[in-house]
Parts: C-alpha cells; structure tokens; sequence
C-alpha cells in the first residue's frame, strides 16, 4: 500500500483507500500498530469485587489474544497482570477465584498478588536472579463507570477520554446501572472492522436505512464533538420523544437529547439513553469477519421495556445489511475511495486520520 495521508481539511479529503480494507498486510499491522497502543475495556471491577482474588481474561480473543490477569490484594488495590509465568510462559491463573498468592502450577513458581516475584523452587544456585524481568509484568489500568480499561502500550492518556465523557454522563450515577446479561448479545458480521466503525460514526445513513430510529430523532440537528483519541455524537430528540432530565448548568441544557454516542479509538462504542446503557466492543477476527459485542446496562426498567431491545437489535441488524454491502463493494476494481460530506462525516474523517497517524506511526 502507498502511504496513507488523510487531510485534515474534511473539504479536500479523500477517505481511507478501499485497498486500506483488502490489504492482509495492513489488517495484519493494525494489530501492533493500533490495538496493542490503544486502550481496551477489559470487563467490570465487579469481577474481582473481593479482596484477594483474580480473574483471568484474554485481551481481545481471536486478534491480540494477549493473556492478561485482573488481581486485587489484602489493601483492595486491583491491579492488571500479564498471566504468563516468567519461568517457561506457562499460564499462570486458570479460573477465577480467591488466591493470596499466584502459584505457577507447572514449576512452582510463586508471585504476590502485585506481580513481584517470591519464591522459585531448585533456583539456589541460578546466578544474578531473581531480576526485574522475573516479576510479572504490570499493565496500566484505568477504572471508569464501574468499566475497567488497559493498554499493552498506551500512545495516549485515558484520562482524557473518560474526561471527555464525565462532562456529559458524569451526572448519572453509574452504581445504579444493571448489567443485564439475557440482553446483551454478539453479533458476527462479515465485513472488515473498521467498515463497522465507519458506520457507527456516522448519522449520515439514518434517514435512509434507519426509519423507525429516524422517525424519534430529529436528523436535522443531529450533532458531531470531535476531541483528541474519542468522539461524540448526539442524536436530538422530536418533542415528546423521551429525552434525558438534565441538571442545571449541562452542556446540553434545554435541549431534548434522546442519545449521547461516544466512540473511543479505535474500537469502543459507549451509547446512553435515557433508560440506561450500551456498550459495544468491535473485536476483528479476520479481514472480513467482525464480533461485535452488545452489553446492556439498565438504568431505568420501565424505560426499557417500551422497546429499547428489539430497537437495538433491529438497528443493529440494518446496520450489519449496510455493512456487508460495503465490505462486497470495497472489492471493486471500480472503487480506489470516496469523499466526506463536510456536514456530516466528521467522525469518519477523525476516524481515518487518526488510523492513518497509528499506522504511519506518526502518532506520539
């Protein structure tokens, strides 16, 4: 591929090249050159909400497959761990459950819940040991929500993020929201990650694959934030649609907002409604096959039961039709890239540059 330059003046840009989306090579860079230095939602502090447990996890299964490990200690300091014994790389937590100490089972080998190595079996006469590199490795972790977030090798502060966010959502009170597993869901869609995401950053398509999403929101006024590593959009309900009851001195008081879409680099989706929460994790399994995982968050039941399900599922569903259109198109001799509205594909613009600066690593 040639080098990937977006210009940053949305009126003369031209979008990613459809060989962004075809090239093996690229999908296979992406996976060092944007996940490993992005952050990741690893799951809720609710699973190690006991002190002196683990839970062990894969970050993004099927793509960066890295074995991580979520730990809290006596002092209710949780931390994240590689799960990888520094012995022979062995796997070093199984399942989740309490543990004082991290036992490698395959030689012994014996960690404090913080990492720091303690004790190795037959290693009496091993020279200039233990070192540094025989502690297990520690991974940054940030705590948002009740969500928790990591990064193998963070290219920018997630403070920023969750920043960015507080100063619309920090006045709901996320402790009153209920994980409701029986309706979250993954969906397997046939198109390239990134056309996903293309998708979701846009409001551009809703009136024309959206009707019933786009018969409560008032289109004309749908609104795009862009900030540094996320970005925001707002979808403005019609009167009457049920909207958020917003404190004084908010940024959108006195308007009648339906939704607030924040998407996080490169692959987060963080969707508030009035009756609660939608988190969407896209995670790439191959060039054009994508796992999408929908996790409900319920503020308000009632307002839920008016139809937030089957709303998400049907959209969702026009969604993946679109999608897969598109990743069939993108195969074209015909088509080497497109153009941005100005008005309305500003969040697919931010998308690209960034993806561009990760990959040109030009990105500090």
């Amino acid at each position: 591929m040639s080098p990937l330059n977006i210009d940053p003046n949305i009126k003369r840009a031209t979008t990613l090249p459809a060989s962004f989306y075809r090239d093996s090579h690229v999908f296979e860079s992406l996976r060092e050159k944007v996940f490993a230095r992005s952050w990741q939602w690893i799951g809720q502090e609710s699973q190690v909400s006991l002190s002196e447990s683990v839970y062990p996890l894969t970050l993004l299964e099927g793509y960066l497959d890295e074995p991580l490990l979520l730990t809290k200690d006596s002092d209710e300091q949780v931390r994240c761990l590689s799960n990888v014994c520094t012995h022979r790389g062995a796997l070093l937590c199984m399942n989740p459950g309490r543990a004082k100490k991290l036992v490698c089972q395959y030689h012994g080998r014996r960690f404090a819940l913080d990492g720091k190595f303690e004790h190795m079996p037959e290693f009496g006469e091993a020279e200039n040991f233990p070192r540094d590199c025989d502690n297990l490795p520690a991974l940054e972790l940030r705590k948002w929500f009740g969500f928790l977030f990591t990064s193998l090798a963070p290219a920018f502060d997630f403070q920023q993020v969750i920043d960015v966010m507080q100063e619309r959502v920090g006045f709901l009170d996320h402790t009153k929201f209920r994980f409701a597993p029986e309706f979250s869901r993954d969906y397997l869609v046939n198109s390239h990650w990134a056309l996903y995401c293309d998708n979701y950053l846009e409001g551009f398509h809703i009136p024309f694959v959206h009707k019933d999403l786009n018969a409560v929101l008032d289109y004309g006024t749908y609104k795009t934030v862009v900030y540094d590593h996320c970005n925001l959009q707002i979808g403005y309900g019609k009167p009457g649609s049920d909207c958020f009851e917003l404190p004084e001195g908010h940024p959108d008081s006195g308007k009648i907002v339906s939704a607030w879409y924040y998407w996080v680099f490169p692959n987060m989706m963080f969707n508030f409604y009035p009756w609660g929460l939608s988190v969407n994790i896209v995670k790439p399994l191959s060039i054009g096959r994508t796992k999408v995982s929908f996790l409900t968050y319920i503020l308000d039941e009632e307002r839920y039961k008016q139809g937030a399900d089957v709303m998400t599922d049907k959209v969702e569903r026009e969604d993946e039709f679109v999608v897969e259109a598109v990743q069939k198109g993108i195969r074209s001799r015909f088509y080497p890239g497109g153009r941005f509205s100005p008005t309305r594909e500003k969040g697919v613009h931010h998308f690209h540059t960034l993806l561009a600066k990760f990959v040109q690593n030009t990105e500090k």
